[in-house]
């Protein structure tokens, strides 16, 4: 049975008793916004149990939050990243404890980033449709095949986590799934953005100090204009403006508006504030990594990503679950082991990588990998 949700005393009636594992996924909207904007959200009670809640009716987002922050309900989800992030906007908490079943097929051995879609099909053998994709979310009343899409959503989850679930107890997995989860709720939870931005953009690397830190300057102001307007990233500062401005550091504010001009893309409307922005120092950026780009580093990153492929290989685990380059980046950078890179892949990898990171850049180019 599934059944449509618009009101909050009805959702209060369905979940009183709450089983001790649901399935929960939401549909959303992101394209014109910073925030995710949570348009249905779908929880399966069991099987043939599925509600679909109607976020935008009043107090609705009021009456997840308890279901949502039960610690004695396990919730399955598929990939969550951002369906955390909509969850904490509009009702102010994350979903705990969770279990990603993409995460969990991964640790499995059955590989990397499965679509939900794509995994109900290996493990299960049912096809489902595709047709709603890019469907409307948004718009009341939904159609009936909107309506079945979103139910198939979560439809499946309960029998993805009994598999996933035999499969990682039989591994001895099911404490790396939990510390992944935890740390991925506690990034949706906390309310500060990555200190180090400018870690994440590739040309980054080919900065001297002084420019890497001038990007770090953009690109903490952009997020802090993206987020109080509620506005895509992009739309305020396009990544190759801010690397061009940060490498060009023009000496004044001339020739800073005459770069913007010459921008299609430009924030013209907000370059007094870009200039402030680009120009003053900030209290921490002596502090910040930075992204290498000599010859050395990569080869201490080949090295390291030899390493983890043979590791890999051994745990039959695809190589960018076990440490993907953007995770090993911060660590060659000397953030040490954090992130990602704690907990169960720090008990992994440290005995491999570390005599890898001491070790003088001569002796790593006839580094051979460890069989």
């Amino acid at each position: 049975m599934t059944q449509w949700i618009d009101t909050p005393d009805a959702l209060r009636a369905r979940t009183a008793t709450l089983p001790p594992v649901i399935g929960l996924d939401t549909e959303f909207l992101r394209e014109r916004t910073y925030w995710p904007q949570l348009a249905l959200v779908q929880i399966a009670l069991s099987k043939d149990d599925i509600l679909l809640v109607d976020p935008l009716q009043p107090g609705m987002c009021e009456a997840l939050s308890p279901l949502l922050a039960d610690t004695a309900t396990l919730k399955l989800m598929h990939s969550p990243s951002e369906d955390l992030v909509a969850f904490q906007h509009a009702c102010g908490v994350v979903p705990s404890p969770m279990f990603d079943t993409q995460a969990a097929a991964a640790l499995a051995g059955l590989g990397a980033g499965l679509g939900y879609q794509k995994l109900v099909q290996s493990v299960t053998g049912v096809e489902l449709a595709k047709g709603e994709t890019r469907s409307d979310w948004m718009r009341r009343p939904l159609s009936p095949s909107q309506l079945d899409y979103a139910a198939d959503d979560v439809r499946h989850l309960h029998a993805l986590h009994a598999t996933l679930q035999d499969r990682l107890s039989t591994l001895g997995r099911l404490d790396w799934l939990d510390e992944d989860a935890q740390r991925q709720s506690a990034a949706a939870s906390d309310p500060h953005p990555d200190p180090w931005p400018h870690l994440g953009l590739r040309s980054a690397r080919f900065l001297d100090a002084e420019g890497q830190h001038r990007l770090l300057r953009l690109l903490r102001w952009r997020e802090l204009q993206a987020r109080t307007s509620d506005r895509p990233r992009g739309w305020i500062l396009d990544n190759e403006l801010a690397v061009n401005l940060a490498r060009r550091n023009p000496a004044d504010r001339g020739t800073f508006i005459a770069l913007l001009d010459a921008a299609p893309k430009a924030p013209r409307g907000l370059r007094d504030a870009l200039w402030q922005a680009l120009v003053t120092p900030l209290a921490d950026e002596a502090d910040s990594p930075l992204a290498q780009d000599e010859e050395r580093d990569k080869q201490r990153m080949r090295a390291m990503q030899d390493a983890i492929a043979t590791l890999a290989t051994e745990l039959q685990l695809p190589e960018g679950v076990l440490a993907s380059r953007r995770m090993l980046e911060p660590l060659l950078s000397g953030a040490g082991w954090t992130g990602a890179l704690a907990g169960w892949r720090r008990r992994l990898l440290e005995p491999r990588l570390a005599p890898l990171l001491a070790a003088p850049p001569g002796d790593i180019t006839d580094w051979e990998p460890r069989k």
